[in-house]
């Protein structure tokens, strides 16, 4: 026997194990799986590079082979072509899976960031206070008063007027004249 027949011997054995797994014989399948784990398992090694993550993956194919058995079609490919297909794509899943999942935390960490402003946009807005405080100072005592009550308190202008015992169109009138004052003072920065 020469070892092309023994090859085409082993090609015929293996079809005929492949298709009676389809048929649902368990032997057929150990049959199969003793034939063809180590190759097998050596492509998805060389793909995975974890031995358990291939071990994983291996069990996964043969599971996948016992389903798939009926659908076989030794016309169309080899018996083990078609299992090694089977065994590739499912360890390229198990890569990109595993990608994905390293990558999580990040996305995670990221979900999870600090919103507070960076330095140099708390001295910005450090700056802005200082300087718009500093022009409130420069006010009328009344306007002041009543722009810090309304805008940095939270009154509404007939409240303040009710608090300051005065008609609500002089809290408008002193709000807008120290808001002008202000825009003024500030130079209209935007």
């Amino acid at each position: 026997m020469t070892a092309t027949d023994a090859s085409d011997d082993a090609r015929a054995r293996l079809t005929a194990a492949l298709v009676r797994a389809g048929e649902g014989d368990r032997s057929a399948l150990r049959q199969v799986y003793q034939a063809t784990h180590a190759k097998l398992f050596g492509i998805i090694l060389r793909i995975c590079g974890e031995r358990q993550a291939a071990e994983d993956v291996l069990q996964d194919v043969y599971l996948t082979i016992w389903r798939r058995a009926g659908a076989f079609d030794p016309g169309r490919a080899s018996p083990i072509t078609w299992m090694a297909t089977i065994a590739r794509n499912r360890a390229i899943d198990r890569v990109r899976s595993s990608a994905i999942r390293r990558t999580e935390p990040e996305d995670a960490a990221l979900a999870v960031a600090d919103e507070s402003p960076l330095a140099p946009e708390l001295i910005t807005q450090a700056q802005a206070a200082t300087r718009l405080h500093g022009c409130l100072d420069t006010l009328e005592e009344r306007q002041q008063a009543a722009i810090r009550t309304a805008f940095f308190d939270g009154l509404t202008y007939a409240e303040l007027a009710e608090r300051q015992a005065v008609p609500l169109g002089t809290v408008k009138s002193w709000i807008r004249r120290g808001m002008m004052k202000l825009k003024e003072c500030l130079g209209d920065v935007r």
